[in-house]
């Protein structure tokens, strides 16, 4: 069970019922009804349910998207939704995270100890996330950090920092399942970042509620030199309509999903489109990579679908250039978030495995080459952490930090592989079997440099 008793909703901002909720504040309180349900207690002591054979094989299965919940179109079109606050500038080059938020970190944390960690071996194997796990992140908040509270979220300021923090932790414990937990609220994120009111109205309430819908961000494209910013996929107007052909890969529990937002290209311009699951031409195959299986990886295949054209996310305010470039660059950094966070988990892995490991009759720690690698690490992911960390400020205060997130980026993909090759190379002959994490983490962190969507800040 997360302990949860010391937590108090607020910290330095001293939020009592009834005032207006800081952010981080107000998901910490939301985190503590976890505490008072058995769910994660049967989460460590079930087994992972039976998955479909869909999420397993992938020769030769093929399907329409399931339909799902019906979205009952509300607000007013053409309005401009509404936005969270840019956060506020503390005045200082600090990245030390608020009381609020490490509060927040340890808990996720916690979280990803307890319940990701123990059931990440079965879930790559069956290439799905199980159930509880879902659940407890939907119980918990997660798809909601990045949705203001006058939508029914939990923060009046952009969120990035918070939720930068929350996939590092995430991802401390699994990637795939990091991934899977994180995929609902990056389409929740998307439409409270740039929807209008009427895409607000319509779709928000999936994710606001009890019930949190299933739905998947959609960017990567099977097909050499992939350049997010060129999408292949096309959207053109017919009417009042757009019809969409093209295919996307690596997309996060797509099986299951009842909402995508698809990257497309249109005319000159590249934009998002909110596609319901159930529409007609939409079909979903299982994809299993060798990496990141536990979020269920599938390839959604358009033909002909054909959507209102008022679902290109994005208000008559912001250019939709714009809304598409800035859905990339956060996700990019969304990636080096989970890739510092399996770093860590490598690092952690191995710093008392080669204290303890002996050879010639000393550990092997004693020897240069192997203290200087696991030094070395931890050298890299401090890097990483601090550009990411960077980027998202930058972010968080509504600044330009395209620079910053690509160069984040560079290094978490160079670097991020680099550990987790020295992380097999460390545990020699252990590095190999199933036995210990590290091989996963190793096929997780090659996925940084080539994986696009799926999650967003």
């Amino acid at each position: 069970m997360l302990l949860l008793k010391n937590l108090r909703p607020g910290g330095r901002h001293g939020i009592a019922s009834g005032e207006s909720r800081d952010a981080i504040g107000f998901a910490v309180a939301a985190l503590n009804r976890l505490a008072q349900s058995d769910l994660l207690d049967r989460v460590g002591l079930r087994k992972q349910a039976e998955q479909t054979v869909f999420t397993v094989t992938r020769g030769g299965f093929r399907t329409a998207t399931m339909a799902g919940r019906v979205f009952a179109r509300a607000g007013q079109r053409g309005r401009v939704g509404r936005r969270a606050a840019d956060a506020p500038s503390r005045g200082v080059f600090d990245l030390t995270p608020s009381e609020d938020e490490q509060m927040l970190v340890d808990v996720v944390t916690e979280l990803a100890t307890e319940v990701l960690r123990p059931a990440a071996a079965e879930a790559d194997v069956a290439c799905a996330a199980p159930g509880e796990v879902l659940t407890a992140a939907n119980e918990i908040g997660l798809p909601l950090l990045g949705v203001p509270e006058s939508l029914g979220g939990i923060s009046e300021e952009r969120a990035v920092v918070a939720s930068t923090l929350v996939a590092e932790a995430l991802a401390r414990g699994d990637l795939g399942l990091a991934v899977a937990s994180l995929a609902p609220g990056a389409v929740a994120t998307a439409i409270a970042t740039w929807g209008t009111d009427e895409q607000q109205q319509t779709y928000l309430p999936a994710f606001t509620g009890d019930d949190v819908a299933a739905a998947a961000l959609a960017l990567t494209e099977p097909r050499p030199l992939f350049d997010a910013l060129d999408p292949h996929t096309t959207a053109r107007r017919d009417g009042d309509d757009l019809v969409l052909d093209g295919v996307k890969s690596m997309v996060p529990r797509g099986a299951d999903a009842e909402l995508f937002v698809v990257g497309a290209r249109l005319g000159d311009t590249n934009v998002l489109v909110i596609v319901e699951a159930g529409t007609d031409g939409l079909t979903i195959e299982a994809d299993p990579a060798m990496g990141v299986r536990a979020a269920s990886l599938t390839t959604l295949s358009l033909e002909g679908v054909r959507v209102p054209a008022s679902n290109v996310l994005g208000a008559p305010d912001v250019p939709l250039g714009q809304v598409y470039a800035e859905c990339v660059r956060l996700s990019r950094l969304a990636w080096c978030a989970l890739s510092v966070g399996v770093g860590q988990a490598v690092l952690d892995y191995v710093t008392p495995y080669v204290k303890e490991r002996e050879a010639f009759g000393e550990p092997i720690a004693h020897r240069q080459s192997v203290a200087f690698m696991v030094a070395n690490i931890a050298i890299e992911l401090q890097a990483m952490r601090l550009l990411t960390w960077k980027a998202a400020a930058r972010a968080a205060a509504g600044k330009d930090a395209s620079r910053e997130i690509a160069l984040a980026r560079k290094l978490c993909a160079d670097k991020g592989m680099q550990i987790g090759l020295d992380g097999v190379q460390l545990l020699g002959g252990h590095g190999f079997v199933k036995e210990h994490p590290v091989e996963r983490w190793y096929r997780d962190l090659r996925a940084i440099s080539i994986m696009e969507g799926g999650v967003l800040l």
